[in-house]
């Protein structure tokens, strides 16, 4: 019987031992996940990272009775499902060297959303990380922006960033730590309903997969890779929020984090990030435009061509290195000038609006 693509694509998530590197590298090498599975053993056994142990593995029948069962749940629940290599997988995790192969969703979402933020905490949220919550995302309604907000749907934080999403009608995505046949905890199963509407709900993990402690650490190199900036609203000394932050980081993506009172034992970790430079320090929406260039990006749609253009120091920077180089992507230009990318993004559509440069299909930019 001949299965079709997305069969062979989730066979490969689904097979033991190989994960999102090996994956990568069995594409890389043979061109698709179909032939991964067609290929001959010898010619497995010589891929980097493959060897005689796994080459067995991804020979093993079983693999294939796994994908059938979990086709067949995609197909009866309505489950969306995206490979790394599909055109529509989200475009600010394809950039992480660790994003999972393969990400299920629910719901009605746009992950390429023109911005998106992450925000996180302790599952002890305190009042004062509730108003924080309620206060920023009421921040982003009144200014009207096109804005994803996503967190992980635990108790504390979490959730109410989901809550205050829906209540002032910001789409909201939950990034959860096992698949799409369980809502956990089921305590917030109501909000994970009604967040289906214009966001919903992401995992890299198949159904029937259990309940563990482990699940949600890797679950938030998702939350961190999906989104232009992670901001930490409350957090003790350790805990997931500050993994998070972390994670978001290592990808060059900027991370913000809200001060608490030093003898508050759920702001430790905001204020020890803003401590030793792991967070800017921000105090309301007017910070966060500040840093990711927002308001100028905001105020530019509204003036009227620039007959002279005056540059910032950054956006010299830009010109300069595409006058050198020609046509570059964002990650590129974030490399290469050491700018967050989030930053990149904000001062490339500065310049769109400047009529300085052309974006092209890809989101390659030129000078025009």
């Amino acid at each position: 019987m001949m299965k079709n693509e997305l069969f062979y694509k989730v066979a490969l998530s689904l097979a033991p031992g190989i994960g999102g590197v090996l994956a990568r590298n069995l594409v890389a090498y043979t061109g698709s996940a179909r032939q991964v599975f067609s290929e001959p053993h010898k010619a497995l056994v010589k891929i980097p990272g493959i060897g005689e142990v796994n080459a067995k593995r991804l020979k093993n029948t079983s693999i294939f009775d796994r994908a059938e069962k979990e086709l067949a749940f995609i197909e009866k629940n309505n489950i969306n499902v995206w490979f790394y290599t599909d055109k529509n997988y989200p475009r600010r995790l394809k950039s992480c060297p660790d994003a999972p192969v393969i990400l299920y969703s629910k719901g009605n979402m746009n992950l390429d959303e023109q911005r998106v933020v992450s925000m996180v905490g302790t599952r002890n949220a305190t009042d004062y990380g509730k108003m924080i919550c309620d206060q920023l995302i009421h921040a982003f309604s009144e200014r009207n922006y096109s804005v994803l907000v996503v967190s992980g749907l635990a108790y504390g934080i979490d959730i109410h960033v989901h809550k205050s999403a829906l209540k002032y009608n910001i789409p909201t995505v939950a990034v959860v730590g096992h698949g799409m046949d369980r809502i956990y905890p089921s305590l917030h199963a109501d909000t994970a309903r009604k967040m289906l509407e214009t966001g919903g709900l992401i995992s890299d993990f198949p159904s029937e997969t259990s309940i563990d402690p482990s699940n949600f650490v890797r679950r938030n190199r998702i939350v961190a890779g999906l989104a232009d900036a992670t901001i930490v609203v409350e957090s003790a000394e350790k805990g997931g929020a500050l993994i998070t932050a972390e994670m978001a980081s290592s990808y060059n993506r900027d991370v913000f984090a809200f001060p608490g009172r030093t003898d508050e034992p759920y702001s430790r970790g905001c204020n020890k990030l803003i401590r030793l430079n792991g967070a800017s320090l921000i105090q309301g929406i007017d910070d966060l435009e500040y840093f990711m260039g927002w308001e100028t990006t905001e105020k530019e749609k509204v003036v009227q061509p620039m007959l002279f253009v005056d540059l910032s120091p950054e956006e010299e920077k830009v010109v300069e290195l595409l006058k050198k180089e020609g046509d570059l992507f964002i990650d590129q230009i974030s490399a290469e000038l050491k700018i967050p990318g989030s930053r990149v993004s904000a001062l490339l559509l500065n310049m769109e609006f400047k009529n300085l440069l052309v974006a092209l299909p890809g989101k390659i930019y030129r000078l025009k």
